[in-house]
């Protein structure tokens, strides 16, 4: 059995992810925490997420938990998840991160820590997602340099980063198989006169509105047809999902980072 701690555990993710974690056998929850202040701390997570009485109690922060856990998921904040992240470390404990928008920097400093402990760390835990980025790297080594390629991603108010992690990502795995540098043709933002587009680049478009839960579209356009290829997530629960079956696949491995294609086995 798994104890799992799970971070932000009043927020909109973390409240999906405390819901469905009864479903899988193999997982207990043990552990549920929130930032200094949350006006839920030292009350039954449960009662908060509108489950019922768990005996879990919601911590203050992660050294609350930490003892009584053997994984974290973590869906938080840059700032919060590097915290959570080096506590995590020192107490030899894995973690799953579907937290988005760190830098070079951020990445570079959490190196050390990542590489100390098992770790699934994705930009998108959705099953659907990484079939689609499996698919746009087909697609784009075969199109090669005929075809236009756009990506327009959509996402609530709420968000705090863009372009989304699953974005970037996309745009990685498209500038990778083109044979393409993403720093040198990534475009983040069109306005005014800005002429012809050119041959090499790859644009990436953020909509935030609403409630959008995520929308991705990879267009590949050429002359005379173009080919869309969209995901639309409708619920949060297939990202809480695809973090709890990461959770149960990282029982027994090594210390390092693996990403979804590993837990999903599309490699």
């Amino acid at each position: 059995m798994i104890r799992i701690g799970i971070a932000g555990a009043a927020g909109k993710m973390g409240a999906r992810i405390t819901t469905l974690t009864g479903e899988y056998a193999g997982l207990q929850l043990k552990g549920a925490f929130e930032r200094t202040g949350h006006s839920g701390i030292g009350r039954d997570i449960g009662t908060i997420v509108g489950m019922g009485e768990t005996g879990v109690i919601l911590a203050d922060g992660i050294t609350g938990v930490i003892n009584d856990v053997d994984l974290v998921i973590d869906f938080t904040s840059i700032e919060s998840t590097k915290q959570n992240l080096r506590v995590a470390a020192q107490h030899g404990k894995a973690m799953v991160i579907g937290t988005t928008g760190f830098s070079k920097d951020d990445l570079k400093e959490m190196q050390p820590f990542l590489s100390a402990i098992p770790c699934v760390m994705a930009s998108n835990m959705s099953l659907g997602v990484n079939l689609l980025l499996k698919i746009v790297k087909d697609v784009a080594s075969v199109l090669g340099d005929e075809y236009d390629i756009e990506i327009i991603e959509a996402h609530h108010r709420m968000k705090n980063d863009a372009p989304s992690g699953t974005a970037l990502r996309m745009a990685q795995v498209i500038a990778d198989a083109v044979n393409r540098n993403l720093d040198d043709v990534g475009v983040y933002a069109r306005h005014g006169i800005i002429g012809a587009r050119t041959k090499k680049e790859i644009g990436i478009q953020s909509v935030r509105a609403g409630d959008i839960v995520g929308e991705h579209t990879v267009l590949f356009g050429g002359l005379g047809e173009r080919i869309e290829i969209t995901h639309k997530a409708s619920s949060r629960d297939t990202f809480a999902r695809g973090a709890l079956k990461a959770a149960l696949w990282l029982a027994g491995k090594p210390a390092g980072v693996y990403d979804m294609p590993d837990v999903l086995g599309l490699r």
